[in-house]
């Protein structure tokens, strides 16, 4: 099982439960408040950067003692398989904005992929292969400095994931200008989709093949 909860931006806790009765959680992208959003409490075991702008790499917004990953390469921590997988922050190689690092999380069963600042209009063959079968998609899609709508919609009819979570959108204390959701959400042809507070996740649960399912999460 895998709970989710949204922060604004790029940034979540995932917390995961095993069969042992344990439980670990994951932190990606905490970023700096001047943006204008407050990091909730959070708390991490392991912590996952995708790439180093202060939006996105605020460690010290983090409560406890993580481990930090903050590029490519497998892990495996409390339980939790992650994988970086290299890509880059824009449409041009990484000339404009750097790297960035897509991430794949895969606890009990469920496999999770956070595309972090992704700006690739599409991903390569090798990343595809990396990425592998997703049940849960992190995309963003505001535009700006990642890919916008319509390119996350290309990305999703790629990956074929079960349920994807937008991110990295317009939110009204924001200070940085993105697209709003609402974009998206017609480009993927939904009319409106209902804000939950969080989102579990249970291999019972997930959408069948065929029926991919939209989440939008209230920060």
């Amino acid at each position: 099982m895998a709970k989710l909860t949204w922060a604004g931006q790029s940034c979540f806790q995932i917390s995961v439960s095993n069969a042992k009765d344990s439980q670990a959680n994951v932190v990606i992208d905490p970023f700096d408040e001047k943006i204008g959003l407050k990091v909730p409490n959070f708390e991490a075991d392991i912590l996952l950067i995708t790439h180093h702008h202060y939006d996105h790499d605020n460690v010290r917004a983090v409560k406890g003692s993580p481990f930090v990953i903050d590029g490519p390469g497998e892990y495996e921590i409390k339980g939790v398989f992650v994988q970086g997988i290299f890509s880059f922050h824009d449409g041009a190689e990484g000339k404009e904005r750097g790297m960035n690092t897509i991430y794949m999380i895969e606890s009990e069963g469920i496999r999770l992929c956070h595309l972090g600042d992704l700006g690739q209009k599409e991903l390569t063959d090798e990343q595809l292969e990396k990425i592998g079968i997703v049940d849960v998609l992190m995309i963003p899609v505001g535009g700006e400095f990642t890919i916008d709508s319509s390119q996350a919609q290309k990305i999703i009819g790629q990956v074929e994931p079960k349920m994807v979570i937008p991110m990295h959108y317009e939110l009204p204390k924001l200070k940085v200008k993105l697209d709003d959701v609402g974009k998206f959400l017609k480009a993927m042809g939904k009319n409106a989709v209902e804000p939950q507070d969080k989102l579990t996740v249970k291999t019972s649960t997930l959408p069948k093949e065929g029926e991919m399912e939209i989440v939008v999460l209230k920060p």
